[in-house]
């Protein structure tokens, strides 16, 4: 009896690979969807993470000294040192550009440091955990001027504690932790408790 064409062997033999390949396609799919959920959760993480001890010890009143450190400029060329900052205010902004919360804080520090710098104000963008030029993308989209410096490794983070971006720590002029905000400053009332934090620092 004659075999029906595209039947017998030599049929099933064409259609084997056919399902090894869509074999492979549906494993490669999970195991890019598995890198996707994982790389979901680190910045889920980052985000959302409750702050560290400097952030808890200035919850309690106290006033912890911050941490130096002596970092490249993102805004220009050369270095900044934190202790160069000795005798002004310092609103301490730790980001990435890829944060969305920290989109939405931005306009409102460059505000802060605009109405506040003729008082001895700096507000200080710390940039972690990212690229160079997505950083200065940021700072350009956003209409950034005030200073940026960049840790690309996020070697800075651990002293201050930083567990998400963004965080926000205002120093006074001896350089000392009066107030930090775990999570963006956008809502009114973080704005005012911004604002009250600003005139502590600038009054000490």
């Amino acid at each position: 009896m004659a075999v029906p064409k595209g039947e017998g062997r030599d049929a099933g033999l064409h259609r084997r690979p056919l399902t090894l390949a869509r074999v492979r396609l549906v494993l490669q799919g999970i195991a890019v969807g598995l890198v996707v959920l994982l790389l979901g959760l680190l910045l889920w993480k980052l985000v959302r993470s409750p702050g560290g001890d400097l952030a808890a010890a200035a919850d309690r009143g106290e006033k912890p000294g911050a941490p130096g450190f002596t970092l490249p400029r993102l805004d220009r060329g050369g270095k900044l040192t934190l202790s160069s900052l000795q005798g002004k205010a310092v609103v301490l902004n730790f980001w990435a550009s890829w944060c969305i919360p920290c989109k939405d804080e931005a306009p409102y520090l460059e505000q802060v440091w605009r109405s506040r710098r003729a008082d001895g104000l700096v507000v200080l963008g710390l940039d972690a955990k990212d690229f160079r030029a997505d950083a200065r993308r940021f700072a350009r989209r956003y209409d950034i001027t005030f200073p940026l410096v960049y840790d690309g490794p996020g070697k800075t983070l651990s002293g201050y504690g930083v567990t998400g971006f963004p965080e926000t720590y205002v120093l006074d002029r001896e350089g000392r932790v009066v107030e930090a905000f775990v999570g963006a400053v956008n809502s009114d009332e973080e704005h005012a408790r911004l604002r009250a934090a600003v005139d502590r620092a600038l009054r000490s």
